[in-house]
């Protein structure tokens, strides 16, 4: 016949399980790391009380650029594909041929972006980085032949100067409501 005893020798100690437990969950909040969500860098104009004066800007100036719900690309009106959104950005705002329906010159062209509430983030910032891409491209190309060297290269005083023949000017619209493509 077996005693009380017999069967208290059977029993696990656990006493020290909480603080093991407890160790490892400690243990694995000081090691994880937490990822934080990132953003597009955008200086934005300084604020002011007084009232914006509207504009009439000339709309040949103006490379409009709108995704819509369906996260479909339309450059000036018309359905465009991203892979040809860079080339076809440096060519509105450079205007090699003089052509009367693209920038008079690039200190003067505006990429006017618009998204629709309904465009998928990732498309919106493959869109974004494309237009920042054609100006990057076309600050390297301006360095190069002015300084035989990249933008990332020039002193200060290059850069500023580079800056001034082609700044970057891309104006964010608010987003229009889900499908409103207007």
């Amino acid at each position: 016949m077996g005693s009380s005893r017999d069967r208290m020798k059977n029993e696990i100690n656990a006493g020290s399980m909480a603080d093991i437990a407890f160790l490892l969950l400690i243990f694995f909040l000081v090691t994880t790391t937490i990822a934080e969500d990132t953003g597009v860098l955008v200086k934005l104009p300084p604020y002011s009380e007084e009232e914006v004066e509207i504009t009439k800007m000339n709309t040949r100036n103006v490379y409009s650029v709108l995704v819509n719900a369906d996260d479909q690309l339309l450059v000036r009106g018309e359905l465009a594909e991203l892979d040809d959104l860079r080339s076809n950005a440096k060519e509105f705002i450079m205007n090699p041929q003089k052509l009367e329906n693209m920038a008079i010159e690039p200190k003067k062209a505006i990429v006017s972006l618009k998204n629709d509430r309904g465009t998928k983030y990732a498309v919106y910032l493959e869109v974004y980085n494309e237009l920042k891409a054609a100006y990057r491209e076309l600050r390297d190309e301006y360095a190069e032949k002015n300084f035989g060297k990249v933008y990332e290269y020039c002193s200060s005083e290059e850069r500023a100067q580079t800056r001034a023949a082609i700044p970057l000017i891309i104006s964010e619209a608010e987003p229009t409501n889900f499908g409103d493509e207007g």
